[in-house]
């Protein structure tokens, strides 16, 4: 069949008894002969039309629309199998299960506790042996023909550990009929306790452990409570029982408090007796020492020292008993393996799949199938698809959190839960009443491991809490220490923590440095703990003062040669950073503007631009009163990151107050730096006499005050209003001039700053504009001006592009659009893709150059960078023109109109005013009068996001 059967299917699997025998006895001939197996399983499969969806080695996983043609696939495979000679080999004997419920399918598989229920039903039969759950017998008992019948082998417990199965087998006169005892927990010796709702996801941890047993005798799960160690255990257990004749035996520790008593748990449990003067750990081992077993220790770690006195005892004794323990930390003795036992996976806010794909994430997976037992209709949709993902992803993908999430479900929408996460602790109540106390509440589950800490712990604990998305070692030990913690214990304490499973670890910038972060469901915990301390203020100023001086480290190197890795290191600090400004804002907004000065270039390459104009407005509108000199400085940041949004009007307001507090204060200095400011947003505005005034009286009062740097600044200004107003003689003047001072100076960045302007004059010899260009570069490559790098190839690639050197140019663009995606440089990686899609566009890759619009266009959007906008914006119209979209063109042309009249200049953004007005006459040359100018206006009158999903609805 062409496709895979959908709503309630009837599963098949399969798999070969002795198998790895056979391969170790001859693997040439078992080749052959899995190769003719498959053959058989695959013809009568599809010709009883069914679907090969899977295979793993031996084993086959088929799905059929209907119960009776899986029944009569079967029936058919295992006579042609027994038919089959098998010389080399002797018989093939397969063993086959059936279930039927409903699965959701993905990218050509299948998921959902259907198929592990056949799993385990299968893993209970014998080769050539055909079973089937109950309900697939209901559906094929009245339609059973060919001789066939069911053969009732009653109620079995499965290794998923939840329901027994009614089990049957299908009996043929050409079949065997008769096997050994199914081999289900009813049948093999264990003590696995029943559990009333089925285990969820973790698939591939769940066989990554079972293979860790082959080569260890004693694994410790570790990890916080409720986060799924014990059903994790469990399962393990279960899949494993074939490989233990003596069983597997569950020791559930939580109800104990004396160490003393661990060994007679596990000597209950095993069925030991105590003897009259005899230690029970030594009739523990006695009894076990000739036994394969397995030990499943549960919740060891408030009786760490009798567990590992225990667990010693055994594995040397007992040489063939394994142990599976699970923990908040390691047991700490020899031959010990440690795994930690990761939260479930759950959708980040940003990478939300469709409501249909939700289920590929295991905690959305136990939030719906709990939800469920509560609320049986429910489903995931695609409206309430983002508060499911909102609830996994804030709850950490702890499952006993999740689990006590979606029981509200039956008085609660999921957009309700999201609103009181933030009180989740009052929220997340109301567990099983016969679990344990501290697994009935998110609360009561924390406050146990809290109550197992010593008191420094708990003050370390709680001091980290005051950490936002993470921290550093050095962090730890500038925050932590001091006031009954010494900086020498700060490593050992966080050590600690990190083995009782509170504080995770993690790798970050290229495994350079490890970094640690409380969960933000423990966080939550560990701040209202902090919070009802005499220590939270003492901590919360330490952050500051910590995070303030790596601001002001990280101001000092954003333009040196490690600016890429300090602005990775802001990024990776940013919630802290973040933090830090929420409390001065109110509290000390001398302190935020400190933060904001030192960090608002920061703000400017990684496109934090909102967010950030957002805190220094905070800052200059707050109650608290800045010094004239603060509130300059944060005036300065504000217009600066204005200007960056391209929203010229407010920068020139913010720049306009700045001037005047500088001339109320006197400061000459600070007035030039004003009046530069006021006349960047000028030119920006097309206003060429505005911004050369400005720049003059700045230029006058800096060379007054002596200062070449600022007078340098002031020239290269000049010169580029000037050659703007191609005015080429005087800009090249002016160019030179400030070249003069810098090289004087020696201020290499600001040499290469010049000659990138200067290359880009127009002028005949290309090659004396491509030397300018290539000095520019080469002194930004030894300063390590990465920002700087990129500018420059970008510029060759502009001079290599106008002169038809298309590959020169896309391997260019290509080298600049790599540097600024390692700087996270947003604005720059949109400008380059802007740039190759103009590339193509001449190349006449009409298609390439619009998905390379388009992605431009949506990173401008994003930064809300109205001027890469309208810049985006000229590219489709110009697209359009040239594929002879009149109409189209003529919407796009007129779009673009109106967003440069509300940047306040008339010339093209991104293109030369010939070549754009070019394309423009020929547009109206194709249209009539009355269409054009209907189309122009119809553009005209579009909103910014009416005109941003026109330009991008043919995409």
């Amino acid at each position: 069949m062409s496709q895979l059967p959908s709503g309630t299917v009837t599963f098949l699997f399969t798999d070969i008894e002795g198998s790895t025998g056979l391969w170790q006895q001859n693997q040439k001939a078992m080749t052959a002969a899995l190769a003719r197996h498959d053959d058989i399983l695959r013809g009568t499969i599809q010709t009883e039309g069914g679907y090969v969806f899977k295979t793993i080695g031996d084993a086959f996983c088929a799905a059929f629309a209907t119960a009776p043609e899986a029944v009569r696939a079967v029936l058919s495979a295992q006579r042609a199998l027994i038919a089959e000679s098998w010389p080399e080999t002797g018989p093939l004997r397969v063993r086959m299960a059936l279930h039927t419920g409903a699965a959701q399918e993905r990218d050509g598989d299948y998921f959902g506790p259907p198929l592990n229920r056949v799993a385990r039903l299968l893993s209970t039969g014998h080769g050539g042996q055909v079973l089937l759950s109950l309900a697939t017998q209901e559906l094929v008992r009245d339609n059973l023909t060919d001789n066939c019948t069911l053969k009732h082998l009653g109620d079995h417990r499965l290794r998923d550990l939840v329901r027994a199965e009614t089990v049957a087998q299908l009996v043929h006169p050409d079949l065997p009929s008769e096997f050994p005892p199914l081999k289900s927990l009813d049948n093999l010796p264990n003590n696995l306790p029943v559990q009333l709702t089925s285990f969820v996801g973790r698939e591939k941890e769940l066989e990554e452990i079972k293979k860790q047993f082959v080569t260890t005798r004693l694994l410790t799960l570790a990890g916080i409570g409720g986060i799924g160690k014990t059903r994790l255990e469990l399962q393990v257990g279960a899949d494993l029982l074939e490989e233990f004749p003596d069983g597997v035996w569950f020791v559930d520790l939580q109800a104990l408090t004396d160490s003393n008593l661990v060994g007679q748990a596990v000597a209950t449990v095993l069925g030991v007796r105590e003897q009259p003067n005899r230690p029970v750990l030594t009739s523990l081992v006695d009894h076990a020492q000739n036994k394969t077993l397995l030990v499943l220790l549960d919740n060891c770690e408030q009786l760490m020292d009798g567990c590992a006195r225990v667990t010693d005892a055994l594995l040397k004794g007992c040489p063939k008993v394994k142990i599976l323990a699970t923990s908040r930390e390691r047991l700490g003795i020899a031959g010990e393996t440690l795994r930690n036992v990761s939260t479930l996976t759950a959708p980040g806010p940003s990478d939300l799949p469709p409501a249909q794909n939700m289920e590929q994430y295991d905690a959305v997976k136990l939030f719906i199938e709990r939800a469920r037992a509560v609320q049986p209709d429910f489903q995931i949709t695609n409206e309430n698809a983002p508060a499911v993902a909102q609830i996994c992803w804030r709850l950490d993908g702890i499952a006993l959190a999740i689990e006590l999430a979606a029981a509200r479900v039956r008085m609660l929408t999921p957009e309700q839960i999201v609103q009181r996460l933030d009180d989740r602790f009052r929220l997340l109540t109301g567990g099983s009443r016969t679990a344990m106390p501290r697994q009935q509440t998110l609360r009561q589950l924390i406050d146990w491991s809290y109550n197992l800490l010593s008191e420094p712990e708990r003050l370390m604990f709680g001091r980290l809490a005051i950490f936002a998305g993470g921290w550093t070692l050095e962090a730890a030990e500038a925050v932590c220490g001091g006031d009954g913690i010494e900086s020498w214990e700060v490593f050992d304490l966080l050590t600690s923590l990190v083995d009782k499973s509170l504080v995770s670890v993690s790798e970050v910038d290229g495994n350079k440095q490890t970094r640690y972060r409380l969960l933000e469901t423990i966080r939550q915990y560990a701040r209202e703990k902090l919070e009802s301390s005499m220590d939270a203020e003492k901590a919360r100023g330490r952050h500051r003062e910590f995070f303030l001086q790596l601001a002001e480290r990280a101001g000092t190197q954003l333009a040196g040669p490690e600016q890429g890795s300090w602005l990775q290191r802001l990024e990776i600090e940013h919630d802290n950073l973040r933090s830090v400004l929420e409390w001065t804002v109110i509290n000390d907004v001398s302190l935020a503007v400190r933060l904001a000065r030192a960090i608002w270039r920061f703000w400017e390459l990684r496109g934090h631009w909102r967010e950030g104009l957002g805190w220094v407005e905070q800052c200059l509108s707050g109650k608290i009163a800045l010094t004239p000199d603060l509130r300059a400085a944060a005036l300065d940041a504000a217009g600066n990151l204005a200007a960056c949004q391209g929203d010229s009007a407010r920068a020139k307001t913010l720049f306009e107050e700045q001037l005047a507090l500088q001339e109320q204060l006197g400061d000459e200095r600070g007035i030039a730096d004003a009046l530069h400011n006021l006349g960047a947003v000028a030119w920006r505005h097309g206003d060429y006499g505005q911004a050369r005034a400005n720049e003059e009286k700045g230029l006058a009062i800096r060379r007054k005050l002596g200062d070449k740097s600022a007078i340098a600044t002031s020239l290269h200004a000049l010169g580029t209003y000037a050659q703007d107003q191609n005015d080429l003689e005087r800009a090249a003047a002016f160019y030179q001039e400030a070249l003069a001072i810098r090289r004087d100076l020696g201020d290499l960045r600001s040499i290469a700053s010049v000659l990138n302007n200067m290359g880009t004059m127009p002028q005949d010899d290309v090659e004396k504009m491509r030397a300018v260009h290539e000095e520019s570069l080469a002194i930004r490559r030894k300063i390590g001006d990465k920002a700087g790098i990129s500018q420059s190839l970008t510029n060759l690639a502009v001079l290599a592009e106008e002169h038809g050197d298309f590959r020169r140019a896309h391997a260019l663009l290509e080298e600049g659009l790599a540097i600024d995606r390692e700087l996270g440089n947003k604005k720059g990686v949109a400008a380059s893709l802007r740039n190759y899609g103009e590339l193509m566009q001449l190349q006449g890759e009409f298609a390439k150059a619009l998905i390379f619009y388009q992605q431009s266009l949506t990173l401008f959007q994003e930064l809300r960078d109205k001027l890469g906008i309208t810049a985006c914006i000229e590219g489709f119209a110009m697209l359009a023109g040239l594929q002879s979209e009149s109409n189209r063109a003529a919407q796009m042309f007129g779009i673009a109109d109106a967003f440069r009249g509300s940047l306040g200049t008339g010339q093209p953004v991104s293109f030369s005013s010939t070549e754009y007005d070019r394309q423009v006459a020929a547009t109206r040359a194709q249209l009539d009068k009355e269409a054009f100018t209907t189309a122009w206006s119809e553009g005209r009158g579009m909103s910014t996001e009416q005109a941003i999903a026109f330009a991008l609805e043919k995409l």
